[in-house]
Order: C-alpha cells, then structure tokens, then sequence
C-alpha cells in the first residue's frame, strides 16, 4: 500500500511541485544522488574508483515531452559520454532510460537518439546500460535493442526486472546473443496479470534469473573488462543479502570466477555492503544518478525500503 503510494507520487506533478518546493527535500534526496551536475557526479565516481568500486554514470531524467526536450536529454547523456572518454581511468560506464530521449513521443525519433548515443559511446570505449522502465515500454525497448544490434553495436546491454511473469522467457531468449543484463526486481507499479504480487515469488524468480545468467556466464567465459568499463554478463543488483548469498553460493558451485559477475548496488544504500564485496574480491559497480530531475528517482527509492521514508520523515521535523 504504501509503496503504491510512493510510486504514484512519482509521477504526480502537483506531488514533484510541493516536494521539490520543500527545503530539506534535496537534503534527502543527496543521499540518494550524486549531485546537480556532471561535475559533482564525477568527483563521486572518482572516490568509488579509489576504493575498487566501479560505476555507472546516469544523468536524470525520463518521460521528456517534446522533441526538443529529448533532444537536450541527449546532448545531456553525449556530455557525459564526453567526459568519460577524455578520462580514460574512469572506470565508469552509462546507463540511460529510453522515455528520456524520446521513447514516449515517437520511437523513430528515440531511435535516433539511442543510435547518436551508442556511437558517442564508442568513441569514448565504454558502455551504455538501458534502463527497463514499466511494462507499456518492455516490448519496445527489447525491440529497439535488436534494432540497435542489427545495426552492428553491441556496446549496450539490458535490464531484467525479475517481478515480471515474462523475465525468465525474455532472459533466455536475450542470453542467445550474449546480451549483458542486469537482474534487478522491479521498481514501478505493475499489475497483478504481469508482476507476482508476494515478495517470495519475486524473490524466487530474481534467484532463478541469477542463475540462467551466471550459468551463461561461465559457457561465455565472460569477465569484466580491465579498465572496468565493460560488465561481464550477469549484473546482480540488489541490496538484499539472502539474494547476494546465493548468487555466491551458486556461483562458487558452478566454479565461476569473481570477475565473472558483478554486483550492483545504488549510491548511498548500504555502503557497507559494497565496501565490503569490493574486498572479498567481487567486481562491484554502484549506480551514481545526479542530475536536477532526481524527483521521480527519489520517489521510488522511497517506495522500496520503509528505511528510506523514515529517513525522509526525519528529515521533515528537522526542517
């Protein structure tokens, strides 16, 4: 009910225009994200990669409204890819959402966008992660990915989002091509026919997807790449240490090397997890948003641990 609550709010104007309005809401919300600007998101990346912790770069954003607006978010995504590529020990890739530059308006003009990207990405040698965002964009978003490697890159990977009824089909099925996805379980308010509505069947399901990858993996002979860029595989994001476990567990079964998954996590969540991973040797990517579209961002980090909202509510009585 109350993660409901939360994921609603996400997409609620009048919400995001009293939120936002609120003095201690981004004093919350830098918990969750890096910073206002690139330059910020930089330094952060910087001290991740200091402590053996890789990154992911996302710069806010989804749902632009006109072409211009997608157009902006774009160049916002190039900026970063810029950035990266003139840094070359920034071990540090991109992720993106496709309603960000354009999805929701006209898919030939998202399609554009996202080709513009893949080849700014490869001019700066890494990697660019698609987001998945809600059920109405899954099917076109698998779709745009095959469009995009017809094309010859294959410099991006995808993201299964284990509630789904359909994530196993679809995990195999992108496994074919050797696609790198990061498992994660599912952040939007999905209906009872296309989500499992208890925890333990998520749970369940997410552990499932673990293994189809780390299974891949390990035929791949897949690993990380050296300059940290390029993710093997398997993705495994999530804070939950019982999915964790297993998916060392199972890992050390199989006889997988360390470097042939890697876990991810978001910034400001459980730094003592991550900390920890990076010393036993796993290969640790931490999500780093920034950007001043962090609303719909921070809402759902809300929806998913009570923790969070306790925190926000805190920070509320303090001023």
């Amino acid at each position: 009910m109350l993660r409901s609550f939360f994921i609603y709010l996400s997409k609620a104007a009048w919400a995001q225009r009293l939120i936002t309005g609120w003095s201690f809401a981004w004093r919350t919300a830098s918990r969750f994200v890096a910073g206002t600007n690139l330059a910020d998101a930089l330094r952060v990346v910087r001290e991740l990669n200091a402590k053996g912790i890789n990154a992911t770069l996302d710069h806010l954003g989804e749902h632009t409204s006109t072409p211009e607006e997608a157009q902006q978010a774009a160049e916002d995504i190039f900026a970063t890819l810029d950035a990266i590529g003139a840094e070359p020990g920034l071990r540090s890739n991109v992720s993106i959402k496709l309603t960000q530059i354009g999805m929701g308006l006209d898919e030939s003009i998202c399609a554009e966008n996202l080709e513009r990207t893949l080849a700014r990405a490869k001019a700066a040698k890494t990697f660019i992660r698609v987001d998945m965002e809600d059920t109405p964009y899954t099917d076109k978003t698998i779709n745009l990915h095959y469009g995009m490697r017809e094309k010859g890159y294959e410099n991006h990977g995808m993201v299964i989002q284990a509630y789904l009824f359909r994530s196993e089909a679809d995990t195999r099925r992108l496994l074919q091509d050797g696609v790198r996805i990061r498992n994660v379980k599912g952040a939007y308010n999905e209906p009872p026919d296309k989500a499992f509505p208890k925890k333990a069947d998520v749970d369940a399901n997410f552990d499932l997807i673990t293994k189809i990858l780390l299974d891949a993996s390990l035929a791949a002979r897949s690993t990380v790449s050296e300059d940290g860029r390029i993710p093997p595989i398997p993705a495994i994001a999530t804070h939950d240490e019982k999915r964790i476990l297993f998916a060392k567990n199972y890992a050390a079964k199989i006889g997988l090397p360390k470097t042939g998954m890697e876990f991810q996590m978001l910034y400001g969540i459980r730094r003592d997890l991550q900390d920890s991973l990076a010393r036993d040797g796993y290969p640790v990517r931490v999500y780093v948003p920034f950007g001043t579209h962090w609303y719909p961002y921070f809402m759902r980090r809300l929806a998913e641990r009570p923790a969070n909202i306790w925190f926000f509510i805190s920070n509320f009585f303090k001023g």
